[in-house]
């Protein structure tokens, strides 16, 4: 059973999972805001590179060498990094070793991906439209690309807002639920698609009270998609907490309504 453990720099909480006790990682609290992952990562492991990217809920992971590119491109002339303009992006891969990848969130999930055998990598946000768009298959198929094979891969999902209190309309979770559904059913109208999630085993979904309202569980249909493509249930962690109903350490936008983040990282090796 993976845990999840408490970390404290200088009286501020961050959460670390076992599972990914092989890497500097981390998932930040609130008290860090509003640091940077530039402040955040030695934290972490000192005398990294460190890559974030501007955050646009779809579905592209870009790797560490194709943000130095667009960084290049915008600065030929100087080595320092652009302060405030970062690639659009959802996701994060590293390529060589000390690299460390960073993703916000603020209900979405934060999905931190890492290689037992290369060493390498990757951080994902993943909300309920960048997981409609299947983001974390799509960061591990970019890792296999690069060498990985799935039984090597290790998963660890954050604190994110919990499915019980998500309430989204039966279009959203019809979008989000189909990526786990047969395909011959993803052509069904919403509604058929969401009655038939809610009888299967481990539901994603759960019945709300409000017409054409259901309640989500992202981090759940995430974990169903890496089953879907061969990852066992040993090789993913899923935190406990739930960004909505801890408002003393984190964010929650669908709380606060602010534009306040946490932000997530990890470290090659």
């Amino acid at each position: 059973m993976h845990t999840w453990n408490w970390q404290t720099h200088e009286g501020r909480s961050y959460l670390t999972c076992s599972l990914l006790d092989a890497w500097s990682h981390g998932f930040f609290t609130r008290e860090f805001w509003p640091s940077p992952p530039a402040e955040l990562a030695p934290v972490l492991q000192a005398d990294t590179q460190t890559f974030r990217v501007k955050q646009v809920h779809g579905n592209q992971v870009l790797s560490s060498s194709e943000v130095q590119t667009y960084w290049d491109q915008l600065s030929p002339s100087t080595e320092e990094q652009p302060p405030s303009e970062f690639p659009p992006a959802d996701g994060l891969m590293s390529q060589e070793k000390n690299q460390a990848v960073w993703v916000c969130t603020a209900d979405c999930t934060p999905v931190l991906i890492a290689d037992t055998q290369l060493g390498h990598v990757a951080a994902v946000h993943a909300g309920w439209r960048g997981t409609a768009a299947k983001i974390v298959p799509v960061a591990l198929a970019r890792l296999q690309s690069q060498g990985s094979q799935l039984q090597n891969i290790r998963v660890a999902m954050g604190p994110a807002i919990a499915g019980d209190i998500y309430q989204v309309t039966t279009d959203v979770a019809a979008q989000v639920g189909s990526t786990v559904t047969d395909p011959d059913l993803s052509e069904q109208p919403a509604e058929a698609i969401t009655e038939h999630l809610l009888e299967v085993e481990n539901s994603p979904l759960i019945a709300d009270v409000e017409p054409g309202r259901v309640r989500l569980d992202v981090r759940r249909v995430n974990a169903m998609q890496l089953e879907q493509m061969g990852i066992l249930p040993e090789q993913v962690a899923i935190s406990p907490h739930c960004t909505y109903q801890d408002p003393d350490k984190f964010f929650s936008y669908r709380r606060e309504q602010r534009k306040q983040v946490q932000w997530s990282g990890i470290v090659s090796c």
